[in-house]
């Protein structure tokens, strides 16, 4: 398919450039696994006790590390998209990548398509759930190499929720471009129902390494669908 060429490409990550598997079966649980531990390390470096204290104002005033530990492990079985959570795993997944524990999932059609745009003069955003450090140790630390070069800005989600059409508004206003010059992927439909409510364009990534049942006709919310980066002209 082709789509009418955009200035600027603002992409997700999780169900986009990587694998579902790959956050939830190796960064989810050794954020999980290393959290006690990491807090019981660092919980005196000013920006873990940033987060933590964060969490402790949130919960009433808990001053115990060990139970806050507890309650962000329990936050990570929830899946609970928290400003401070995500901010935590971004140093764990940090210690993790430095000791090279793993590398980052990142699909060759994402990987390759994305050089390509930065060569052919298009502007590449991330927006993502993950906090901004997070998403640059990921294509830091990628199966395709160091690729933070590729990208001119990274969003997350102290710009607002990612189903909000504030926050695609408020991406808008922080790159100075006409919100119908920037098209977003993703792989979620109401993530795309927001951005196109902000006057974005949108392709919805539908892979079937993450999608058991292609998701098709009124399923698709009227967003153009395809399944490789390959397929997208942006």
């Amino acid at each position: 398919m082709s789509t009418t060429p955009k200035r600027a490409v603002l992409t997700d990550i999780e169900g986009t450039t990587s694998s579902i598997s790959f956050v939830k079966d190796v960064l989810f649980p050794y954020a999980r696994r290393e959290l006690p531990a990491f807090v019981e390390a660092h919980g005196d470096d000013p920006e873990v006790r940033r987060w933590l204290d964060v969490v402790a104002v949130e919960l009433g005033g808990i001053c115990d590390d060990a139970m806050l530990a507890e309650v962000l492990q329990g936050w990570i079985d929830e899946d609970r998209k928290h400003t401070a959570l995500k901010a935590l795993q971004g140093l764990i997944w940090k210690a993790g990548y430095g000791k090279a524990d793993f590398t980052a999932h990142v699909y060759p059609d994402a990987a390759e398509a994305l050089r390509r745009w930065k060569a052919e003069g298009h502007a590449l955003h991330v927006y993502s759930s993950g906090s901004v450090p997070a998403q640059k140790l990921l294509f830091g630390h990628s199966d395709a190499g160091d690729m933070t070069p590729l990208f001119s800005g990274w969003f997350d989600t102290e710009v607002g929720g990612k189903r909000e059409a504030s926050s695609y508004r408020n991406i808008v206003a922080a790159l100075g471009v006409p919100a119908g010059e920037i098209v977003f992927l993703s792989d979620v439909v109401e993530e795309l129902d927001a951005a196109r409510e902000a006057g974005m364009a949108t392709v919805m990534l539908d892979r079937l390494d993450d999608y058991a049942e292609p998701r098709l006709g009124e399923a698709t919310h009227g967003h153009p669908r395809v399944t490789s980066f390959a397929d997208i002209a942006p």
